[in-house]
């Protein structure tokens, strides 16, 4: 496996990864959304996800945050037709 090292590849990376997360998780999302407890939900899901961004990208990038970014894009901002506290 390569080693990431620019910024668009660790974004890419961080998106596929959220991306997944937010197809394979979508019951857990709208629970955790509605309950307004979703990183408590999916705490082992999103660090397993962190991970495997870690294990991917160097250090430099790593300190960034697209990975964080991504989890709010794809896992909370994408689900804003869904009735919570948050909004």
């Amino acid at each position: 496996m390569r080693i990431i090292e620019t910024e668009q590849a660790a974004r890419r990376l961080a998106r596929a990864i959220a991306s997944d997360l937010s197809l394979y998780n979508e019951e857990k999302i709208l629970e955790g959304l509605q309950a307004d407890n979703l990183y408590e939900i999916l705490s082992e899901e999103i660090e397993e996800g962190r991970g495997l961004y870690n294990s991917r990208v160097i250090p430099e990038l790593q300190n960034q945050f697209y990975y964080d970014k991504a989890i709010i894009d794809l896992l909370i901002k994408s689900k804003g037709h869904i009735k919570c506290k948050l909004w």
